[in-house]
């Protein structure tokens, strides 16, 4: 088109900038509302039920912290304290990877397991309240292969 700077054929459509504007606003107020849920029954926040969920599913129950950090998408310095405080709460442990103990494993421990079952009890309702509940099972499938398309 005339006119057209090479930098506007990168931007992105109306459509697109809708898109992601809407996906943004949901995010960040679908978070909001289960961190709410969360403080509501006393528990700890969404990202301790994300990092002990990861370590659930991982062969022996452990993972070096920047496998967690990538599953995750936590922030290393984040991560970091978190893993602290899960250490603290007993909830994780931390083993040495190399002879020299300069790798770690953070490994779950059966506390780590009941306080993700506990927290579970929270998130599934929550996730069906602020998700299931607004979506049929159609447009729930809908939407996840359309997000699945972004990865």
């Amino acid at each position: 088109m005339a006119g057209e700077t090479k930098n506007d054929a990168k931007r992105p459509g109306p459509e697109t900038t809708e898109a992601w504007i809407g996906l943004m606003r949901a995010r960040e107020r679908v978070l909001a509302r289960i961190e709410a849920d969360f403080k509501a029954a006393g528990q700890p926040p969404l990202g301790w039920y994300d990092v002990l969920w990861e370590l659930v599913q991982a062969d022996d129950g452990r993972l070096r912290p920047f496998e967690i950090e990538a599953r995750t998408l936590l922030a290393q310095y984040n991560l970091s304290r978190m893993i602290d405080r899960l250490v603290k709460e007993g909830l994780v442990r931390r083993e040495a990877f190399d002879a020299d103990g300069r790798g770690q494993w953070v490994v779950i421990t059966e506390a780590g397991r009941a306080m993700r079952e506990r927290m579970w009890q929270t998130y599934g309702p929550s996730i069906e309240a602020h998700v299931g509940a607004r979506l049929s099972a159609a447009e729930a499938r809908q939407l996840a292969a359309l997000l699945a398309r972004l990865r």
